[in-house]
Formats: structure tokens, C-alpha cells, sequence
């Protein structure tokens, strides 16, 4: 199975913004990831690489040995300042760690669209379709949908939404994760 994902940024240090995936939330969230990739055993995922919902993602199946492709709507200089490196945490490191990888392994597509346009990310996420369904064809495999995001739309313009909505569209099985819950105290 070909799984694309998509999710929610880690929040802004400002506290006066609504809470779509806080940082308390980061452990959980990751534990959970690991567990739909270990349960769904995808030979390949497909998305961006944002910090938060995209770099765990390509993390946890790092360590499970699954192919990683990563669609950039820009060269990725661009691409982490304006979706890694602007929101608290090491997720700049973290980037570099696994774009050098997957780069290194022939599967990083840096797009060439043009990072002030409302549709770039849109069309970034039209692309990670046709890549994931390309891969599903070439090995007579189905693709399914992975969103981590906090169950509610920001209104228009919502990418995450929206890449909930295409996957639906195309009846693909789609798994969500919710982002805004932290871990659940042990005791």
C-alpha cells in the first residue's frame, strides 16, 4: 500500500492563536503515527516535509525501513524557511536529517511553483496524489491517506481540509490523527 499524508504544523509560540497541534502534543502524536504505520504497513509514504504532522510522519517510517517520497512545492531552502524553521523546535535539524536521506535516495520532488501564490500548496498536494498513484501503479498496489490535524477546518484555504476531502473523494481509506490532545498521564 502507497500511504500519502498530510497534517497540521506545530503551533506558534503565540498563545492568542486558536491550538491546532501544540507542542505538549508532540510525544503523543508520535507514538500514534508509529503504531497506524506499524498496523497499515505501507510500503511507501508520499507528502511534504513541514515541521509536525509531515516530519513525524517521514521519521517513524525512517525507522520502519518504508520508502519515503517527498514532494516540495519549492527548492528546499524556500520550503524550510517558510514551513520548518518558522515554529518553535529543532524541526530544522530534523529536516535536514531526512531530506539529505531521501534525497540521497533518488525520492525528493522539488516543485518549481512560486512561494507567494495562495495555490502553491494546493498544488503541491495535487502532486503528491499523482505521485502516490503513480507508485501504486507501478506496483499493483492501492493507496490510503493518513491526516493529522485536530478534526476541524480553519475555514477557507484549509490545505489539510481539503486533502482530507480529496482523499475521501477518491475512496481511499483514510486514517486521521488527532493533534491537540496531549499524552495521557500514565497514572
Amino acid at each position: 500500500m502507497i500511504l500519502v499524508y498530510a497534517g497540521r504544523r506545530i503551533d506558534p509560540e503565540d498563545s492568542g492563536v486558536e491550538r491546532r497541534f501544540p507542542r505538549a502534543s508532540i510525544p503523543r502524536v508520535a507514538q500514534d503515527v508509529d503504531r497506524i504505520l506499524r498496523d497499515l504497513g505501507p510500503t511507501t509514504v508520499v507528502g511534504s516535509a513541514a515541521c509536525g504532522s509531515d516530519l513525524l510522519v517521514l521519521e517513524a517510517a525512517g525507522r520502519l525501513g518504508m520508502r519515503r517520497r517527498i514532494v516540495l512545492p519549492f527548492d528546499r531552502e524556500t520550503f524550510r524557511g517558510s514551513s520548518v524553521t518558522d515554529r518553535p523546535g529543532d524541526w530544522g535539524r530534523r529536516f535536514d536529517a531526512v531530506i539529505d536521506d531521501v534525497s540521497a535516495r533518488g525520492d525528493l520532488v522539488e516543485l518549481t511553483l512560486d512561494p507567494k501564490d495562495d495555490g502553491t500548496y494546493e498544488q503541491a498536494n495535487a502532486e503528491i496524489y499523482r505521485q502516490a498513484e503513480s507508485l501504486a501503479r507501478a506496483a499493483g498496489d492501492n493507496c490510503n491517506a493518513l491526516v493529522l490535524w485536530n478534526g476541524s477546518t480553519r475555514g477557507g484555504g484549509d490545505v489539510t481540509e481539503a486533502f482530507l476531502n480529496e482523499a475521501r473523494r477518491r475512496a481511499w481509506a483514510v486514517a486521521e490523527i488527532e493533534t491537540t490532545k496531549p499524552m495521557e498521564d500514565a497514572h
